[in-house]
């Protein structure tokens, strides 16, 4: 019997849970898997709250997943961070959140709530950073306020001289209070308010919500509409990644490249606007099906774009890797190790670089995409340069996937109506791969209403990895590694 299977066989099943098993256990079963967490023979995938209730969703490598449910009667539970560390930030949140109490948590700051939410709260401006112990230490604090249009997250860095000593974040910023506005909402409703979560991934987060209500509703959406769905997310990673590989130039003073690529992601929004209606196709994906058809002009266009995008950008690569001076800046700057990357499941470029070989799309996986050929780019350097190459290796296969979903696209409708699907409660999950990794929604609906849901972003474990990869890197290669990560802030905040 594997581990996970043994952790649902010592628990009671939950039935109305799909498509995946889920078990409610006891204390004792919830700090085996804490145990085997910690042990390396399970992934943590996401972990979350409700009034008085805790869940915590398990991957078994390559492809098994659980959920495991404990009920907190008394708002206590066993801390998972305690013994996986991955699990700490999650469970502060869960703590701000809903109240409920990780016994044994070894970090007990608050997270999300920065000191305004209730008297009994410190302010935010004394909250206790880390300390750092050492000789001509010297503190740099970073935000939340930055140049430009970049969100708020405040860094605070101890620094002997210009070698990075200790990183840490503080994030929360720009919680939205997104559980609390799903909570007993329409799904037409939630549909919107999941869509703005991460502007720059909203055709993943509703492309993860509307199959996680397909889930709990068993219904399938029409084939026309999953092929339409791929398309869209497929757009969605190309626009981000042209858009990531200018900016990691640009933080090297290399900025001949990142006008280039802003050209490149141009053209993708324009091409999703005049196609599906919208620049970043937020709304486009509906539990169901999508909002829009692609007719025949949009498929034009876009099988038109595909290799006009490649072709402009083959030169930029070899640009890339022909500048001793840009590659001086990113070879070896910000390594993440590959057991590192794997303790806390690493999603996306982030992991990938790290040489964790997951990818949601292929593992558990979904259609259309078990029925496209595309690999899945893995490296074992973990450095600013390898997460590089991850964006070019995907960029590539995202073209070479559109113009697959493009030339077989079915015919037929693209949207089913949900007044007559039984409305009877179900609880539904999907994991789906949006251009930074991972992404997991959970949610229970009741009465044809969302009566809960958890939204989990793959920047909930790449935030904590930063912090990791900028020790002993100098302060002016932050920028870089940061935005090697591009990890999201109001994804992570909620």
């Amino acid at each position: 019997m594997t581990a996970l299977a043994a952790l649902l066989a010592a628990g009671i099943p939950v039935g109305g849970h799909y498509p995946w098993p889920c078990a409610a256990v006891s204390e004792t079963v919830w700090r085996d898997a804490a145990t085997t967490l910690a042990d390396g023979a399970l992934t943590l995938l996401g972990l979350w709250g409700e009034p008085g209730r805790a869940h915590m969703a398990l991957l078994e490598e390559p492809a098994a997943i659980a959920v495991v449910s404990l009920d907190c009667p008394d708002g206590h539970y066993p801390s998972v961070g305690a013994m996986h560390a991955p699990a700490i930030r999650l469970e502060r949140a869960m703590r701000d959140l809903f109240g409920l109490i990780p016994e044994g948590l070894p970090d007990t700051r608050p997270w999300l709530d920065h000191g305004r939410w209730g008297e009994d709260m410190p302010p935010a401006a004394s909250y206790p950073f880390l300390p750092a112990i050492g000789e001509a230490l010297h503190q740099i604090p970073v935000g939340p306020v930055h140049a430009g249009i970049i969100e708020p997250g405040h860094f605070r860095f101890t620094a002997q001289g210009e070698t990075v000593v200790r990183l840490e974040e503080r994030l929360g910023y720009v919680h939205k209070g997104i559980e609390a506005l799903l909570s007993d909402a329409q799904i037409a409703r939630a549909e919107r308010i999941v869509a703005r979560t991460s502007g720059d991934s909203t055709v993943a987060y509703s492309l993860g919500f509307a199959r996680a209500v397909e889930a709990a509703l068993d219904i399938t959406p029409p084939p026309r509409a999953v092929w339409l769905r791929a398309v869209m997310a497929e757009l969605e990673r190309l626009a981000n990644h042209f858009g990531d590989f200018g900016a990691i130039c640009n933080d090297a003073s290399f900025a001949i490249v990142l006008a280039h690529c802003a050209v490149l992601r141009e053209r993708v929004l324009r091409a999703a606007s005049a196609c599906f209606g919208h620049r970043l196709m937020m709304d486009r994906i509906v539990p169901g099906g999508v909002a829009v058809d692609l007719g025949a002009a949009g498929i034009a266009r876009l099988r038109d774009l595909l290799p006009t995008l490649g072709d402009a950008f083959a030169p930029l690569v070899a640009l890339y890797d022909k500048t001793a001076s840009l590659l001086d800046r990113t070879v070896t700057t910000g390594i993440l190790k590959p057991e590192l990357a794997r303790r806390f499941g690493a999603g996306g470029y982030v992991g990938r670089a790290s040489g964790r070989n997951f990818d949601a799309r292929k593992q558990p996986g979904y259609p259309p995409y078990d029925e496209l050929r595309f690999d899945v780019p893995v490296l074992t350097d973990g450095d600013v340069n390898a997460r590089v190459w991850i964006r070019v290796h995907e960029i590539r296969e995202s073209l070479g996937l559109l113009e697959q979903l493009l030339t077989r696209l079915p015919d037929g409708p693209v949207l089913m109506s949900l007044e007559n699907v039984s409305s009877g409660p179900g609880e539904g999950m999907a994991l789906v791969e949006a251009f930074r990794g991972d992404l997991l929604v959970w949610l229970r609906i009741v009465e044809g209403r969302v009566q809960r849901c958890h939204l989990r972003d793959a920047s909930w474990f790449q935030w904590p990895l930063l912090e990791a990869v900028i020790e002993g890197n100098i302060v002016a290669d932050f920028p870089l590694c940061n935005k090697s990560f591009n990890c999201s802030y109001s994804g992570h905040d909620l």
